[in-house]
């Protein structure tokens, strides 16, 4: 029998806090005994005695690794990390594990990138908007609005997600670019519809459509500033459902409010919630949704399954699944 683990569930208040917490909780193996909280800082008796913090969002820094002395194991409940001081982690031999290799959320955040792209490519919220205020906006918006047949999308970061985004898109009837740190297999590139590898700032001047799907590092932290926005062309959108902080917002908002691009779709903000001056709650065109991509009614129990599988795993004695700098 396994001994029993203590198990710090950390959930942000912005994606559940204490009500997510709890059904967290109820999947996890008898012998884990969990506590549930909403910052790491809300029960410093319970950090200390964790073996293992469970993370959604809720940042986990160099202080509370240090003041959690047994601690064995972080678990990122999503794909991203960036909320977690990794360094840290390692330098304290402790693991720092996503859920990345499950694909639990890539589902949604493809579905949710094409539904962004739909929505600006048909002009859905300022028609919408319009119809409600009485006003037949047909004759004004018939010029904006577009195809996405035809149309090249850029994906920046063909990993799970962006090969499900790359998916759809040959669905479409789009032609797929990737920019990222490898080529994939010319099998997997034939799989998708002939999808081929260049350049980020290639990428940035052929694309019609540019989406991101790379997690948030010191290399990737506005990954589309002034100047890679700048090589977008003017009639280009740019979508965004991984992390706020991959795009400098203020630049987007110039290159929008400039005429500059055409059009931005935007899942995640940099901070979240966004505060009222965020200069892109007022830009022109854009679509604009409150880090929804990962959080459908499917996605968020697979979420749940994936991390406590992963701690479940570790518990036993056996290795966890994508460990943070190992391939």
């Amino acid at each position: 029998m396994t001994a029993p683990k203590n198990v710090l569930a950390v959930i942000a208040p912005h994606v559940g806090g204490r009500t997510a917490g709890a059904a967290l909780a109820s999947v996890f193996p008898e012998h884990a005994r969990v506590t549930v909280v909403e910052t790491a800082d809300e029960d410093p008796a319970a950090l200390r005695e964790a073996h293992v913090v469970v993370t959604a969002l809720s940042p986990v820094t160099a202080g509370h690794i240090a003041g959690a002395p047994q601690l064995e194991l972080v678990q990122c409940a999503g794909h991203g990390y960036d909320y977690v001081d990794v360094d840290a982690a390692r330098e304290r031999g402790v693991p720092v594990c996503t859920i990345g290799s499950s694909g639990a959320e890539r589902q949604n955040v493809a579905e949710q990138t094409f539904a962004l792209m739909l929505a600006l490519a048909k002009q859905l919220v300022p028609a919408h908007t319009a119809l409600v205020d009485a006003d037949w906006a047909l004759p004004r918006l018939q010029q904006s609005l577009t195809e996405l047949s035809g149309k090249t999308l850029g994906i920046v970061g063909l990993g799970h997600i962006g090969r499900e985004v790359a998916r759809r898109a040959v669905a479409f009837d789009m032609s797929v670019l990737y920019a990222g740190r490898r080529r994939v297999s010319p099998e997997t590139e034939a799989s998708l519809g002939g999808a081929r590898r260049v350049p980020l700032d290639e990428l940035l001047r052929t694309s019609d459509y540019v989406t991101l799907h790379v997690p948030l590092t010191d290399a990737t932290r506005h990954i589309l500033d002034a100047e890679r926005l700048a090589l977008l062309k003017p009639t280009a959108f740019v979508i965004n459902t991984a992390r706020g902080a991959l795009i400098d917002q203020d630049a987007l908002a110039d290159a929008l409010e400039s005429g500059a691009l055409a059009g931005a779709g935007i899942d995640v903000f940099d901070p979240e919630p966004p505060t009222s001056s965020l200069r892109l709650l007022k830009a022109p065109n854009v679509v604009l949704s409150p880090h929804v991509a990962g959080v459908t009614r499917e996605t968020v129990v697979r979420i749940a399954l994936a991390a406590v599988q992963n701690v479940a795993d570790h518990l036993a004695g056996r290795p966890p699944r994508d460990v943070i700098g190992q391939r």
